[in-house]
């Protein structure tokens, strides 16, 4: 399995190609859209090229979650995720910073869990699964 730091350097050189930005601009805090100018269909190239650069398959809607909430109530009230939608993020995104959105739930804010470091924190979840199933069947 790559170290940790081997998959942050092929998550950069991953969203330099996909996003066209300078390898300097990458950092393990910058939100993809907020701060490197990710669009939706940027989401499917980067999931793309990271499925082949560490050769494994990411299912739909695991790393990129489409509309987690649906515009329910129970998640969502007056622009603000609720304790219950919190609850939602950290079972479907758990490898991001859920504990510091949840400081301040804007639902505007959402985009800022997804970041580089959330990225890498996935792979190396997605790699350590993908291994200990492989070794398993050995």
């Amino acid at each position: 399995m790559p170290s940790k730091q081997e998959i942050y350097e092929k998550v950069v050189a991953t969203l330099v190609d996909s996003l066209n930005v300078e390898p300097e601009e990458i950092r393990p805090d910058a939100t993809l859209q907020g701060d490197l100018g990710a669009e939706s269909i940027d989401f499917l190239d980067i999931v793309f090229r990271l499925e082949r650069g560490f050769g494994i398959k990411i299912p739909r809607g695991e790393l990129f979650p489409e509309s987690i909430f649906q515009g329910d109530p129970e998640y969502v009230q007056d622009g603000k995720v609720t304790a219950k939608g919190i609850e939602l993020l950290r079972q479907k995104l758990p490898f991001a910073d859920v504990d510091s959105f949840a400081k301040d739930p804007q639902l505007s804010r959402i985009s800022e869990l997804f970041t580089v470091e959330m990225i890498c924190r996935y792979l190396e979840q997605r790699l350590q699964t993908e291994e200990a199933a492989a070794s398993s069947v050995r």
